[in-house]
């Protein structure tokens, strides 16, 4: 955990790979990770867990499975939603964005059961900023 205030434009600046979280910051058993994201995630489910998200800059939208059937949110700048656990979703983003999410340390970014993933999405539980 760093011991000195984290400026999340310089950590975004810091690096360029696309949904490649970085972990800025932990809160209790919960890693603070901001990411860049542009075009398509992978659709996954996290069984234990639900997922934070809120929108730095750029927009959002989030696909969701549900039981009363398939529905997209989009996520505007400063806009946060929560998939509940449990519920299949896929990220993706038209325009460069950038995001921060909130999830217990060790959750990876595919989830737990997900589609094949795709060479552009770091399947990882976070990297440390450098």
């Amino acid at each position: 955990m760093p011991t000195e205030p984290v400026s999340l434009a310089q950590a975004l600046a810091s690096f360029k790979d696309q949904w490649s979280p970085r972990i800025v910051t932990t809160v209790n058993d919960y890693d603070v990770r901001v990411a860049k994201v542009e075009g398509e995630h992978v659709w996954h489910v996290h069984d234990h867990t639900d997922e934070f998200f809120l929108v730095l800059e750029g927009e959002l939208h989030i696909a969701l499975r549900e039981p009363a059937g398939e529905r997209t949110v989009v996520l505007a700048r400063g806009s946060v939603f929560t998939v509940p656990r449990g519920t299949e979703h896929k990220p993706y983003a038209r325009v460069p964005t950038e995001i921060l999410l909130l999830e217990p340390t060790g959750t990876l970014t595919v989830g737990d059961h997900h589609d094949e993933i795709p060479s552009h999405v770091d399947a990882t539980t976070g990297h440390a900023l450098t």
